[in-house]
């Protein structure tokens, strides 16, 4: 499992989509479990790659899309938190513009194989 990723995360293995689900500059979030014990990523595909995230926003611990699966600027080329408007870089989640400047999203490592996309194990 990736690093300082909460309990409620999905064990290794787990199947998230299949690569043909998630076309280029496309996002797609995902949630798993209920209540306190709810966890939401999102995968998004840029240039043939895959980034998967925490869906929460460094600055106000709120999920960063404001309608499912959208989680890009009108430019698809940055990351937008939909509450407060920061920006984050889609290869490494880096905030670069908003109220939590040079703060990172929390990554999710992925295996992606046989046209599966899976948690990390």
């Amino acid at each position: 499992m990736s690093a300082g990723l909460p309990p409620e995360a999905p064990a290794p293995g787990t199947l998230l989509c299949r690569t043909d689900d998630l076309a280029d500059d496309r996002c797609k979030g995902l949630s798993f479990g209920a209540g306190k014990h709810r966890f939401e990523m999102f995968l998004v595909q840029k240039a043939g790659r895959i980034f998967a995230y925490v869906n929460e926003c460094p600055h106000a611990r709120t999920p960063l899309d404001w309608q499912p699966d959208q989680f890009l600027n009108r430019d698809k080329t940055l990351l937008l938190c939909g509450t407060h408007g920061a920006e984050f870089r889609i290869d490494d989640g880096l905030c670069v513009a908003g109220p939590c400047l040079g703060r990172r999203l929390t990554p999710v490592a992925l295996d992606i194989g046989a046209g599966d996309i899976r948690i990390a194990g």
